[in-house]
């Protein structure tokens, strides 16, 4: 692996998350990313740089978050940073791949684009999601209630959802804390 672009990547999506505090930020990336990683090693076969690049640069063209089209942003990145054009191709392939909104019961394709999928949506899950989902609650004006139903939309759905072997591990523990936490919240909701 290029760890020169690894780093680059890290940067740039450290300088272009600096204002957020939605739950997409460079924390959220370098998570998908970590939890990328892991996932990878349980499949030799798969091409570790792009998942890394496709794991930290999966939200720098969201449509929540930017106006771009095309990849504009992840583009630009990559070709900045010397990556081969059909690298570039699967790396926007795997990112547009990745979004639960978008991709609804549509799995990826290659190995590296379930493993970014799965990754993406691990950080959805267990404590970090549940912080997730109350911080871009907030953000966007979502009622607390609003924000639980996310958990029956789309948060509860995740662990049947997983690619990967590994990430069906991974989603079980976490799958079982949201469980708990909104045991939690109805009893003391009343």
């Amino acid at each position: 692996m290029n760890e020169q672009i690894i780093e680059a990547a890290k940067q740039y999506i450290h300088d272009l998350f600096k204002d957020n505090s939605d739950g997409h930020d460079s924390d959220h990336s370098l998570r998908v990313y970590r939890n990328a990683l892991k996932i990878a090693e349980c499949y030799p076969e798969c091409d570790k740089m792009i998942v890394s690049l496709a794991s930290l640069l999966h939200d720098v063209d969201d449509h929540k978050l930017f106006d771009t089209t095309g990849n504009a942003n992840a583009r630009s990145f990559l070709e900045k940073n010397g990556v081969e054009k059909t690298d570039i191709e699967k790396i926007c392939e795997i990112i547009n791949g990745v979004s639960f909104s978008k991709n609804k019961g549509v799995r990826p394709e290659t190995i590296e684009g379930q493993i970014v999928q799965d990754a993406d949506r691990l950080d959805a899950m267990g404590a970090i999601g549940i912080a997730r989902t109350f911080a871009y609650g907030g953000r966007n004006g979502r009622s607390l209630d609003s924000s639980i139903e996310h958990f029956r939309e789309k948060l509860l759905l995740l662990k049947d959802l997983m690619n990967t072997d590994e990430a069906k591990k991974m989603a079980k523990e976490r799958h079982g804390y949201m469980e708990g936490f909104l045991t939690e919240y109805h009893k003391e909701e009343g």
